[in-house]
């Protein structure tokens, strides 16, 4: 392979690694074809330094260097190491914790994240994932996947100690993942998970909250007082939310983000 080549094919890479040539990704929503195109200035301006590290690099004794093994990654030296807030981050911290303190020898999960609240309540207890998509084998003995909907749980009535389902219910009936267009969705959903909380059980919900409305086909947004309204069967322990800045707001008050933009709210309910 020529040099001219090597470096095309290099450039190729680099330019994948910023998401500037998967089509596909950037089908998939607006928001990130958005963000590529806002990367593209920085990871343009960044070919030249990744040419000199190269070369520095091969001058410092390293060898085994290949163009046809690079993979450039020309931005990420001037990006943060994550951020420690918004929706998931306080959401599967919360709720992990809330489960962790009940001390459940089993806890049942419809749709949450996998490689977040999921893999958070497995490293100490069981964890029953139920999801309509079939779970990839991982392997790990804390977590039983069962196929099933959250508008069809497969469980009984009032027969689920501890229970979950977080950020899942605002897409139902929406189409986004395939299923049945139904604008009744998340409230359907709200009352087949009501069905299977056992007396005495704990039952964490994760949802968009403040301004209601359908963001198609992406979610809804839920009033607070929707939930409370959908939910009538349970009592509620605690509400927190993660306000529109993506900061946790303990123990909050329901009315005080019912015209929020975008807020997670963070319900703690029983069956007593």
């Amino acid at each position: 392979m020529s040099t001219s080549a090597g470096f095309r094919r290099a450039l190729k890479s680099g330019l994948q690694a910023a998401g500037l040539l998967d089509l596909a990704k950037l089908g998939l929503h607006a928001s990130s074809l958005v963000l590529d195109l806002r990367r593209l200035p920085s990871t343009v301006t960044s070919l030249p330094w990744f040419v000199r590290t190269w070369r520095q690099y091969e001058a410092l004794g390293g060898d085994g260097l290949k163009l046809r093994d690079a993979q450039p990654c020309l931005t990420d030296r001037g990006e943060s190491a994550g951020a420690a807030s918004g929706h998931y981050f306080h959401q599967d911290l919360w709720a992990a914790r809330k489960v962790h303190a009940s001390g459940a020898a089993e806890h049942v999960d419809v749709g949450s994240r996998v490689d977040g609240f999921v893999a958070h309540v497995a490293s100490f207890t069981e964890v029953v994932y139920v999801d309509l998509r079939p779970l990839q084998a991982s392997g790990h003995p804390h977590i039983k996947a069962r196929v099933g909907t959250v508008l069809s749980l497969p469980f009984a009535d009032r027969s689920v100690p501890s229970l979950s389902c977080l950020h899942v219910i605002e897409h139902i009936g929406l189409g986004r993942y395939g299923d049945p267009l139904d604008p009744d969705g998340s409230l359907k959903a709200l009352a087949e998970l009501q069905r299977v909380v056992a007396q005495g059980g704990d039952f964490y919900l994760g949802v968009p909250i403040g301004r209601e409305r359908v963001c198609f086909n992406a979610h809804r947004v839920l009033s607070p007082q929707t939930v409370l309204r959908a939910l009538g069967e349970l009592s509620l322990v605690e509400f927190s939310a993660v306000n529109d800045a993506g900061d946790l707001v303990r123990d909050a008050r329901p009315e005080d983000f019912s015209q929020a933009d975008y807020s997670c709210g963070l319900f703690h309910f029983t069956r007593r």
